[in-house]
């Protein structure tokens, strides 16, 4: 997955998205990544996780964000 394709295709389409690593979950072996998106085109909602690895954020909010009516790439 290219992620840079993915937090680029969101934002031409109004969505702000942060994607945070955190040292100190991390350290706990906790879920350290967290997603976070929001925006116009998700009708006022926040699409959010925290998860143990990018790929598992990913395959979690993906999902969500294209049952709102945005387009992610694959």
């Amino acid at each position: 997955m290219d992620i840079v394709a993915i937090m680029t295709t969101l934002a031409e389409q109004g969505v702000t998205v942060i994607f945070k690593a955190d040292s100190e979950r991390m350290a706990e072996g906790g879920r350290s990544w967290t997603f976070v998106a929001t925006g116009e085109p998700l009708r006022g909602e926040i699409v959010r996780t925290d998860a143990a690895s990018v790929e598992r954020c990913l395959a979690i909010v993906l999902p969500r964000l294209r049952s709102l009516g945005v387009s992610v790439p694959e």
